[in-house]
């Protein structure tokens, strides 16, 4: 794991948005593990230390301005004062791992406001182009997703400060908050937990026994049982019988109304429904006769002589053309008159005029002819206008009339011939009642054998959820028997297993232990500049804490060792926990000079800080990595990049520049 870059805005003392690139690839094969920031004290170093473990972990962050604040009342107490209301207070941490093989980058933000939404910030996990795209899904499951890369409960062995250091140094028994990171790291917090899980699980067993009921006896369960299914046997036998039965009297009946119909019950039964419909349906003729007496009463017989009607209207037409001609004769002669003499004026030639003449001679000649038929009709032209409605419209209106009319009559005459016939074939009154009464008692054994079978199905049903209930109480039984005997086994395995868990944590934290000792060891040998002083460092297996030794096995009483060679035990117990950890993880230091003398700081600053790890954050004053530490690590080619908090206490505001102290 690798941090790439931290953005703060608004975050404490840091106003606006300040940028850190913590990445210590400086060229693709040039990478140098420390990235150096000085600030003065209250400056905002523990703040950027505080911001890496809220940008990681949220409200589980073990921040060091928290105490036993609620995570709302943290989050609002971390807000810029001099920051717009409006304006968000963001935290971004850009770090890259191994997935498949690959180095995948992900970018972690929380923003929040002023007035925090439901007390908890907004947490969003952003991929490759982390400008386009959100992981919506792992920013769900974000705290089980950090705790496989850097649980929280060894955060404190790579994210640590002086003070800490000092208090490791210090105390003849390490801080809970290492003691935890010790059992988190070794494994101890498992078996610890499934110890209180076996216990959780007795307790829970034990009450569940209590809460089970005494049942009924097992020989009462099974006796009823067999009852039951015998009773249900003789059900279902008695069942097909009436279903035998049913179908028996079903197919008398059937044969009944069959004789019922054949022999005019069904005719007979409705004679006087029959008998009403032929007389409307004969009153409905007699009004369809009268309709065409009406018809035959008015202009319907003239189609009898339609065809002398039509010689007539066509010999009218002649007639009045004839007449129509003899009136135009004479102004046809005077106009043909006015036309030659027209003609003439126009001088066309001889040929032409005489070819005019002989056109118009011979129209009047066709018109003279046509006038000399002698007209014997002597019809007016509003007689003939009549006639002619006459016969294209009323006349052919009245035929087709008359021809629905004797359809619809034709059809009803039909209809009353059919119902005469189906009155003819009823019974007789006697015949008729004596098939009703065949019928009826066919229907009532019908209805019998019926209502018989539901009775009996009903009851079959029910036995048979009956049986099935005395089988799932037989069941029951059982299963509650053997979950008894069950929970009564795991309470007792559970003393077993505890007692195997304590021996198995014994045996583990010995195992572990042993190469955590090796560890501290020879990073104590490696930082202490007196290396006759001290040959093997012993870990207690209950209370993890450090005793010393010398090269004759001889304890080294640790009031002997000076308060700075105290602090380079305290930092290489943390390192070689770092160490058996496993874990390639970045390391960040808060005051990690403390109060040690010139030659312990040479030590750590020659050895320690560029071998912590591939990525060493090291958050110093002017006074614990000086000018000559500095120097020391520049010739050692120890520093990637060196940042300044340059903090205004006029405005209480710290910004971030490029560069250290000097």
């Amino acid at each position: 794991m690798k941090f790439i870059e931290l953005v703060l805005q608004n975050f404490g003392p840091y106003c606006g948005k300040q940028v850190i690139n913590l990445n210590p690839e400086i060229y693709e094969e040039n990478s140098r593990p420390i990235i150096l920031l000085g600030g003065m004290n209250g400056g905002g170093k523990t703040t950027l230390m505080d911001a890496i473990r809220l940008a990681l972990y949220g409200h589980r962050a073990q921040c060091s301005t928290r105490g036993n604040l609620s995570y709302s009342d943290f989050l609002t107490q971390c807000v810029n004062s001099h920051s717009d209301p409006v304006d968000k207070t963001r935290i971004e941490l850009v770090f890259e791992h191994i997935e498949n093989d690959k180095p995948v980058k992900y970018r972690v933000v929380r923003t929040w406001g002023r007035n925090l939404k439901d007390g908890k910030d907004d947490l969003g996990v952003f991929g490759e182009d982390d400008k386009t795209w959100g992981i919506d899904a792992l920013a769900n499951t974000w705290d089980d997703y950090i705790e496989n890369l850097l649980p929280l409960g060894i955060s404190n062995l790579f994210l640590f400060d002086g003070e800490q250091v000092k208090e490791l140094a210090e105390q003849e028994i390490p801080p809970p908050i290492v003691v935890d990171a010790i059992s988190g790291l070794l494994g101890l917090e498992l078996a610890e937990r499934l110890a209180v899980d076996l216990e959780i699980l007795v307790n829970r067993k034990r009450k569940e026994i209590a809460d089970i009921k005494y049942l009924a006896n097992l020989e009462e369960i099974e006796n009823r049982l067999k009852e039951q299914q015998k009773e249900y046997d003789a059900e279902t036998l008695n069942l097909a019988s009436l279903q035998e039965k049913l179908k028996e009297v079903e197919l008398r009946q059937q044969e009944v109304v069959d004789k019922f119909i054949s022999e005019g019950g069904k005719i007979a039964g409705e004679r006087s429904q029959l008998e009403k419909q032929k007389s409307e349906i004969t009153a409905s003729a007699e009004k369809t006769r009268q309709l065409m007496c009406e018809l035959a009463a008015n202009i319907l017989p003239l189609a009898l002589i339609e065809p002398l009607l039509n010689q007539i209207y066509t010999q009218g037409e002649k007639e009045l053309h004839i007449q129509q001609a003899a009136l135009a004769h004479d102004l046809l002669v005077a106009r043909d008159k006015r036309l030659l003499d027209l003609i003439h004026n126009l001088a066309l030639g001889d040929e032409k005029v005489d070819k005019i003449k002989h056109f118009i001679n011979k129209e009047n000649q066709s018109l003279e002819k046509a006038t000399t038929e002698q007209p014997w009709l002597l019809t007016d032209s509003e007689t003939l206008h009549q006639l002619d409605n006459i016969i294209h419209h009323h006349l052919r209106s009245a035929k087709n009339n008359a021809e629905d009319k004797l359809n619809i009559l034709q059809t009803k005459e039909e209809e009353i011939i059919t119902l005469e016939r189906q009155i003819q074939t009823a019974a007789s009154p006697e015949d008729y009642q004596r098939l009703v009464d065949d019928l009826q008692q066919a229907q009532q054994q019908v209805a019998e054998a019926k209502a018989s079978w539901e009775i009996t199905k009903r009851r079959l049903d029910e036995l048979d959820i009956n049986i099935r209930n005395t089988k799932k109480e037989l069941e029951n039984y059982t299963e509650k028997n053997i979950d008894r005997q069950n929970k009564e086994h795991i309470i007792s395995s559970a003393a077993k297993v505890q007692d195997t868990l304590k021996l198995f944590r014994e045996k583990l934290t010995l195992r572990k232990l042993n190469k955590l000792e090796v560890e501290v060891t020879e990073c104590f040998r490696y930082l202490l500049h007196k290396s006759d002083l001290v040959h093997r460092v012993a870990i207690d297996t209950n209370t993890f804490s450090l005793s010393l030794y010398d090269l004759q096995g001889k304890p080294v009483p640790k009031h002997r060792l000076s308060a700075g060679e105290k602090q380079l035990l305290a930092i290489a117990f943390l390192w070689g926990l770092a160490r058996v950890s496993g874990r390639r993880l970045p390391v960040a230091i808060d005051t990690p000079l403390g109060r040690l003398d010139s030659s312990h700081r040479g030590n750590l600053v020659e050895r320690y800080f560029p071998s912590a790890s591939h990525q060493v954050i090291l958050l110093s004053t002017d006074t614990e990595i000086g000018k000559n530490e500095v120097e020391t690590l520049h010739k050692n080619e120890a520093i990637a990049r060196e940042y300044l908090l340059k903090y205004d206490s006029s405005t209480r505001q710290t910004t971030i520049q490029p560069g250290y102290f000097w």
